[in-house]
């Protein structure tokens, strides 16, 4: 895997990401930082790989268990230590899986194997923080109000 990222120095702090597959990121930072608030903050795009690698694992987990799901969203929130390297001490992941005739079972043993087996960003993250997940069942059959 590689990834090339670039200073634009004429736009304060912004940094452009140009990954191996092709794709380009940007991030900035705050104000006070010297960013200009342009673009994510790049803890901010770590946190947001974590979520959709997990989520990209319990979408996969669940439909290979012929579950019908047709939506996950991963909430997410995140501490930070005080100081230097302010790294993430403790995240909480929480899911809201959308289907028919979803098993909560299903459901939970999927993250579970995404936390406990494949997500490569939760486990890397998981070396300096606690990581806590729940799980929230939406029925897509249930009338909307």
């Amino acid at each position: 895997m590689d990834c090339t990222v670039h200073w634009i120095a004429d736009a304060g702090m912004v940094m452009l990401a140009e990954t191996g597959s092709g794709h380009v990121l940007s991030m900035d930072g705050a104000p006070e930082g010297g960013g200009r608030n342009l673009a994510p903050r790049p803890m901010e795009t770590l946190l947001a790989g974590a979520g959709g690698c997990t989520a990209y694992d319990v979408v996969l987990i669940l439909k290979r268990g012929r579950q019908q799901v047709s939506g996950c969203t991963v909430k997410m929130s995140a501490q930070r230590a005080e100081t230097d390297p302010k790294v993430f001490t403790h995240l909480n992941l929480h899911f809201v899986v959308t289907g028919k005739a979803l098993s909560l079972a299903a459901v939970e043993r999927a993250v579970a194997l995404s936390h406990e087996k494949y997500c490569s960003a939760t486990a890397m993250l998981g070396r300096t923080a606690t990581i806590s997940t729940s799980v929230e069942i939406k029925d897509s059959d249930a009338a909307v109000a």
